[in-house]
């Protein structure tokens, strides 16, 4: 059966089916050792290639709860990058991740080789939660969790951010519920209001959660965990 590229090289997990688009529009992708086009599909038995390595798609589906460290680079094509996620993710076949955490933090990152479920989740129509504990340089005040709960207006974005949950956890400590994921968000909305952030952490996307994970660890999600998750983002297993 027959499948266009770009789900072709999301179900390999790749990247996103939006992420596949653009490995594909840079010519970096070949079949059967013929540059490729969007509007391409793969049939059984032809050889895929992105920069040159071939890869395979995966009929079983896999999601994987990963602790991200601080310090590594989600972006795989950042030439800067000293050290990037595939230095520190191995897991038996390729995946991709749900939503990026900058070098600078820390936490939860969801590893699929489902294109559809990382389509869906990064789609911020959906309005999907993702939990963060942040500590900033200065003592925090009232009136800086009343801002960051209203949305705070990001000038070099040109936009205001949604409304949030925001609860103080200590003195320079607070958590934050967004359901968008704009470019270092909360270190953009910190920035405007006269904080730095110190450092970041995820501990959570929809229904999973960081729980015990170390830095470095992954588990597999599986059973009610799993279901619940594609029913937040609409589909079935």
């Amino acid at each position: 059966m027959e499948v266009r590229i770009n789900k072709y090289l999301a179900e390999a997990g790749v990247s996103s089916r939006r992420g596949a688009d653009k490995l594909v529009e840079s010519g970096l992708v070949t079949i059967n050792g013929t540059i490729a086009h969007n509007a391409d599909k793969v049939y059984p038995g032809d050889k895929v290639c992105v920069r040159g390595k071939q890869i395979f798609m995966q009929d079983e589906k896999h999601v994987v709860a990963f602790y991200k460290p601080e310090g590594v680079t989600c972006t795989k094509e950042d030439k800067y990058a000293k050290v990037t996620i595939d230095d520190v993710f191995h897991y038996p076949f390729r995946l991709n991740y749900a939503g990026r955490l900058d070098k600078d933090s820390k936490g939860l990152l969801i590893m699929t080789n489902d294109g559809d479920l990382i389509d869906r989740m990064m789609r911020a129509r959906n309005y999907h939660e993702k939990e963060y504990i942040v500590k900033v340089n200065h003592n925090i005040t009232d009136e800086f969790i009343a801002k960051m709960s209203e949305g705070v207006y990001l000038e070099e974005l040109e936009v205001k951010t949604r409304p949030c949950k925001v609860n103080q956890m200590g003195d320079y400590t607070f958590g934050i519920v967004l359901t968008q994921g704009l470019n270092r968000q909360i270190r953009r909305m910190c920035k405007t209001l006269g904080y730095k952030v110190e450092s970041l952490m995820r501990i959570r996307v929809m229904n999973i959660e960081l729980g015990s994970l170390r830095p470095g660890e992954y588990r597999r999600i599986e059973g009610e965990e799993l279901s619940k998750l594609y029913q937040l983002a609409g589909m079935s297993e």
